[in-house]
């Protein structure tokens, strides 16, 4: 069964069926849009406790819920390293060289990841990476203090990046089409990054007014470098995916694989 389902995953269209998704997604009609948000919630079991909006009549679009905020206090920011955003911890570790862990006997260069030659800050640094299921909070923040230099969207596949694909499709992270932040912060060199993944309609960060064009490479270098809190929101994925964190230092975690996190608990 597994096999098929990456079987399916290469042979299907990746990006003509997320622009699809994304098209019905972002309906306005409110019979449609609320069937598709109140099925998704019954279905994903979804706990809309800690959100600012309840009611499928509340949101403007299956997408507006989907990237739907928390409500005021729902979190808190603990630690020298918070946690970027709610999901499952699926590998955290030392970067081995120039290697990071995937799953099992997997791993993937940082070259590929960055899309750069460029990586000597990063070897033998930390890594976590974190799974967004579709019932968690969607939007991404930033981990520590952050002065923000650059960013890059690269054009790749939308593979899903759920545990069964992770386990089996090599390199898929790196393949995977994604954002790349590139912080400065007092732990050295941060570099945040986004994935991509089956039906994602998009990713959109705050000093976008709408989600990065799909399939096209686009960067940004930022003459005044922009300045970040911990806990500020970062971008919000339509649609879910997966979060990766690199840092320059050594990284003393106290989660593991496997562990649920929210965003604000404390990592390290």
């Amino acid at each position: 069964m597994h096999k098929l389902f990456i079987y399916i995953q290469r042979i299907v269209p990746h990006h003509a069926l997320s622009r699809l998704i994304g098209f019905l997604a972002d309906s306005r009609l409110p019979w449609f849009k609320n069937l598709c948000i109140d099925t998704f919630i019954n279905v994903f079991h979804v706990d809309m406790q800690d959100s600012a909006r309840k009611k499928s009549s509340d949101f403007a679009n299956f997408n507006d819920f989907f990237t739907r905020e928390l409500s005021a206090g729902a979190r808190t920011i603990n630690g020298n390293i918070t946690c970027p955003a709610d999901g499952t911890v699926s590998a955290v570790g030392k970067i081995e060289h120039n290697q990071i862990f995937q799953a099992k006997e997997l791993t993937y260069s940082l070259e590929k990841l960055l899309a750069s030659d460029n990586v000597t800050g990063f070897i033998d640094g930390s890594f976590i990476t974190i799974y967004l299921a579709p019932n968690n909070y969607h939007r991404v923040h930033f981990p520590t203090d952050a002065s923000l230099q650059s960013s890059r969207y690269v054009p790749g596949k939308l593979f899903s990046v759920n545990q069964v694909t992770t386990n089996k499709v090599h390199d898929l992270f790196a393949d995977n089409e994604r954002l790349i932040c590139d912080t400065t912060t007092n732990e050295g060199s941060v570099s945040i990054i986004m994935i991509g993944a089956m039906i994602v309609a998009g990713i959109k960060t705050t000093w976008r007014a709408s989600a990065y064009p799909a399939a096209k490479f686009h960067s940004e270098t930022f003459d005044i470098p922009r300045q970040y809190q911990k806990g500020d929101e970062l971008g919000q994925f339509h649609l879910g995916s997966t979060v990766i964190l690199l840092f320059q230092q050594h990284v003393s975690w106290r989660v593991q694989a496997g562990d649920s996190v929210c965003f604000g608990d404390s990592l390290a």
